[in-house]
This record gives structure tokens, C-alpha cells and sequence, in this order.
């Protein structure tokens, strides 16, 4: 079965859940001959909506086998052997989930397509109900009480129900997903499989027979000659007012003052205003474009005529140059020659343009060749922010990828990605600041308090980083931390 019969198989079967048609679902999720762990995952919870507990344990055992990684699968299939009276394997299900959870209070599944955010008091409190079940009323409580650390909210809530219930040694209602949320094909990739008819039913508009009502097909009509093609002049660049200028980079206009441009585009410039940003005139029409996107150009001779304020040239002849200037005329000469001579000798590089892309982006010039620290330095004062704060990456022209660039080799594999004197680069800050305190569960995290700065060094995965705080260094989730605004960098550092 190709993918895209499986999204459309899988689509047809969400849509079944949407009518509540539970069987026809399960039918559709069934049909398809590899299914992933999504798939998997949604034949588990059909089964286990109908009540057939010993089906809907095989469906979660191949989605868990499929990706082990996913916690959702471990407590939906705890939920099942409990239903089935298996309760030291549930016990073990729900103990595998919260270590999926890795310390983190919640996992919002809503990115894969889930409608449902999976809580760590949760998942502790179904383990406190399998321990209450079978009489193990102190590790009930001890579940109880550790799942009041994962709270996000101080109201009272299931856990604090279920922990008055421990007390008084009675049983407490088991926590499921809500009938219905399953795993959904992202409706972008959906749409795409709709075919689309661009061009429509071909018809005659015109016909160049007078009163023509023939409807077949019929020989080619004889065209009319073409006039023959004339030279044209060849284009100047001419304006009563501006200096001409080239455009670097693409532009698109963020508001009604602004003006589109490509890069290639003549513009004349008629005003640089003090902010960076300048008024220019394309096409009979005037905006603002950065300046940085710039670059002067020079008319040819005879495409200006000169303004009406200059003097007309001298009619007399030059006086006679003194004695003493004279003299020195050989000398003058021949230090002239051996500086051009020793200009062709070593000629001056010609500068390389960095486009830089940060929250926002910046063009450059620069000397070819810099090395890791003076490219830092001058981004740094480009942007007006720290150089010890930021990191550099540029994209491989083999894969595509981002590389971070950490040292003077990195730099030097950079100025081999340069063509046409261009070069791009990606910047960011290195410093996150902390968003809820993180406690060490193992020895390879780190520990940080609200409000801490901490320094990344790395990124591990999309999920966690590695950085350095107060002097440690460790690994901690992506979720719990932000990058600095830029008001937060300038008082903290500037």
C-alpha cells in the first residue's frame, strides 16, 4: 500500500471516529497493511472502547514495539491490563510511562497529531490505584504524594481526591483519554491529496471565420505575416533626480510605506535617512528599502547632463609650474610608478558581502578570510549586542544542513562556501533564560532555579540541550527555558 493510500485510508477511518461509527473505524485503521505506531495506537483504543481488552493489548504491544518512545502507548496499555484484572503488568505500564515522561510535569501531543496533553500526576495517580487495588495502601499514598510535585495548578484536584480516598482505604476512579481522541493525519497532507483540475473544459472563445459554426475540427487557417522585428536601442539608466544603486537582496515590504524590490533591481536612491532605512524610486514609484541592501552603481558617460551651477572650464592657458616644483617632477614621477607598480604587485581584495540572519537580517561587508573571533566581533557590533552571547552556523552546500561554527577550522571550511562574493550566515544567542525550576534526577542533568541564565552549549535533540549554569554542566529539557528578548539581553549585558 503506498503512503498515499494509507493517509487517505487513515483519514476515512478518523472520519468514521467522528460519526462515532466505532466498527467502521476499526475496519478502515485494520485495512491498512503497515501500519505505524500511530495506527497502532488508534486500533488499540477502538478495541478498547468496544470492550475487546485482549485485542486492544496486541494492538499496544505492536505500537509500543513500533516506538518505544511513546508514553501515551504505555499508559493507554496500562489502562488496558488493569481492565483485565493484570494488575502487577499494569503497575509495571504505568511505572514505564512516567519514565517516558522524563521528569517533565506534561507532554502536549497536539504536534503528532493527538488532541491530548499527558500529565505526570496523571500517570502517578493511575500507579497509586493499581497499589490501592491490591491493598498496598502505603505506596498508594506514597504515589499520591509524589504526584502533588508534578501539579501545575494550586486548586484541588483528581489527585487530592484520590489521595482522601487513600486515607479512608477506599478506591478511586481510573484516569483515560476521553472517547474519541486518536492519533489524525495533519490536514495540510490531506488536502494534497485532492486532485485538482487546474485548466477546466477547454472552449472556443473567438474564431477568425466571420459567423464561423463549425464545431470540429478543421485545417490550420492561414496566419498573417509578422512585421519584421526592429532593433532596439539598448536601455540607459536615466532619472531627473537620485544617484543610482544596485539592489542586494530580495525585499518584501512589511507595511504601505515599504517597497518591494528583487535583487538585481536599479533603484535611485533620493534620501538616506539616519535610521538605516532609505527612500528610493522603482518603477515610478517611491519607498523605503534598508540601506544595507544597497550598493552604489555608476552611469555612463553622456546618460546625465551636468547640472546648470557648473563653471565653464578656463579659456587661459596654465601659468609655469616654479623652479622648485620642477625639480622635484622626476622624483614625483617615479614614486607615483613604484606605488602603482607595487599596488599591481598585491592588489587589494575585493570585500565579500555577509548576509547575516537573525531576528532580523543584516548585510555586511567584510574582508574575505576573517577569522572566528573578528567575524564574531564585527556581527557583534553590527547587531549591538555581545559577541561572547551569540553563535554562528551556515549551511552546507553538500546537505543543506546547519553547522554550528565553534572554531577557526569551521571558519576557514566557511570561506570555501562563498560564490559571486557572497556568503550567508545564521546567528543566535547562546544564553536561554529559565522559565520553572528544573530538579536533577540523574547525575547528566542540570538544575536551575526560574529566572537562572543559562548558557547552551549544545543541542542534544529537538527535546533537550546541554548549557552550563552556575558553574555546572548538564543536559535539561527545551520546554523549559526561552531565548532572551532583546530588551533582557540589553540589561543584562550592555
Amino acid at each position: 500500500m503506498s503512503l498515499t493510500d494509507t493517509i487517505r485510508q487513515w483519514d476515512e477511518g478518523i472520519s468514521a471516529v467522528d460519526r462515532q461509527e466505532w466498527r467502521t473505524a476499526l475496519d478502515c485503521f485494520t485495512a491498512i497493511l503497515e501500519p505505524t505506531s500511530k495506527i497502532c495506537f488508534n486500533i488499540g483504543c477502538l478495541h478498547l472502547l468496544l470492550g475487546e481488552l485482549n485485542q486492544a493489548e496486541t494492538a499496544f504491544d505492536k505500537s509500543i514495539c513500533r516506538d518505544e518512545h511513546l508514553a501515551v502507548a504505555f499508559f493507554q496499555r496500562g489502562i488496558t491490563l488493569y481492565k483485565n484484572k493484570k494488575y502487577e503488568e499494569a503497575l509495571r505500564d504505568f511505572i514505564e510511562a512516567f519514565n517516558r515522561m522524563r521528569g517533565n510535569q506534561l507532554i502536549d501531543y497536539n504536534q503528532l497529531g493527538l488532541r491530548y496533553k499527558l500529565s505526570t500526576c496523571q500517570v502517578l495517580h493511575n500507579v497509586a490505584l493499581v497499589h490501592a487495588t491490591i491493598k498496598k495502601w502505603d505506596q498508594a499514598e506514597e504515589a499520591l504524594k509524589k504526584a502533588l510535585t508534578f501539579k501545575t495548578e494550586a486548586k484541588p484536584n483528581f489527585v487530592d481526591q484520590a489521595l482522601e480516598a487513600v486515607v479512608k482505604q477506599e478506591l478511586f476512579q481510573l484516569l483515560q483519554l476521553p472517547t474519541g481522541e486518536l492519533f489524525r493525519p495533519k490536514r495540510k497532507i490531506v488536502a494534497q491529496l485532492e486532485k485538482q483540475d487546474f485548466l477546466g473544459e477547454a472552449k472556443v472563445v473567438a474564431s477568425i471565420i466571420d459567423k464561423d459554426a463549425f464545431s470540429g475540427f478543421a485545417p490550420l487557417q492561414p496566419q498573417a505575416p509578422e512585421p519584421a522585428p526592429q532593433k532596439k536601442a539598448p536601455e540607459k539608466f536615466k532619472t531627473l533626480e537620485g544617484a543610482p544603486h544596485r539592489v542586494l537582496f530580495n525585499f518584501i515590504p512589511n507595511n504601505e510605506w515599504e517597497l518591494e524590490v528583487q535583487s538585481g533591481n536599479i533603484v535611485f536612491l533620493l534620501k538616506k535617512g539616519q535610521d538605516n532605512w532609505a527612500t528610493v524610486t522603482f518603477n515610478n514609484e517611491t519607498g523605503l528599502v534598508p540601506y544595507n541592501y544597497l550598493e552604489p552603481l555608476e552611469l555612463e558617460k553622456g546618460e546625465k547632463s551636468p547640472p546648470s551651477d557648473i563653471p565653464a572650464p578656463p579659456r587661459t592657458t596654465a601659468p609655469e609650474r616654479p623652479a622648485s616644483v620642477k625639480g622635484e617632477e622626476n622624483l614625483t614621477n617615479e614614486t607615483v610608478t613604484a606605488s602603482a607598480s607595487k599596488s599591481q604587485d598585491h592588489p587589494m581584495p575585493v570585500p565579500t558581502i555577509v548576509k547575516v540572519h537573525f531576528k532580523y537580517t543584516v548585510a555586511i561587508r567584510v574582508k574575505p578570510g576573517l577569522s572566528h573571533s573578528e567575524m564574531l566581533a564585527v556581527i557583534g557590533k553590527k547587531l549591538q549586542l555581545p559577541e561572547k552571547r551569540l553563535g554562528l552556523s551556515y549551511k552546507s552546500q553538500e546537505n543543506g544542513e546547519l553547522i554550528p561554527i565553534t572554531s577557526e577550522t569551521k571558519m576557514k571550511n566557511v570561506w570555501t562556501e562563498v560564490r559571486n562574493q557572497r556568503l550567508t550566515i545564521w546567528c543566535k544567542f547562546l544564553e536561554v533564560v529559565a522559565l520553572f525550576d528544573y530538579e536533577v534526577s540523574v547525575p547528566a542533568d542540570l538544575g536551575f532555579c526560574e529566572g537562572d541564565i543559562i548558557q547552551v552549549l549544545a543541542q542534544v535533540n529537538n527535546n533537550w540541550l546541554e548549557g552550563q549554569c552556575k558553574g555546572n554542566t548538564g543536559i535539561f529539557p527545551a520546554t523549559f527555558v526561552k531565548e532572551l528578548s532583546m530588551a533582557e539581553i540589553m540589561d543584562s549585558g550592555m
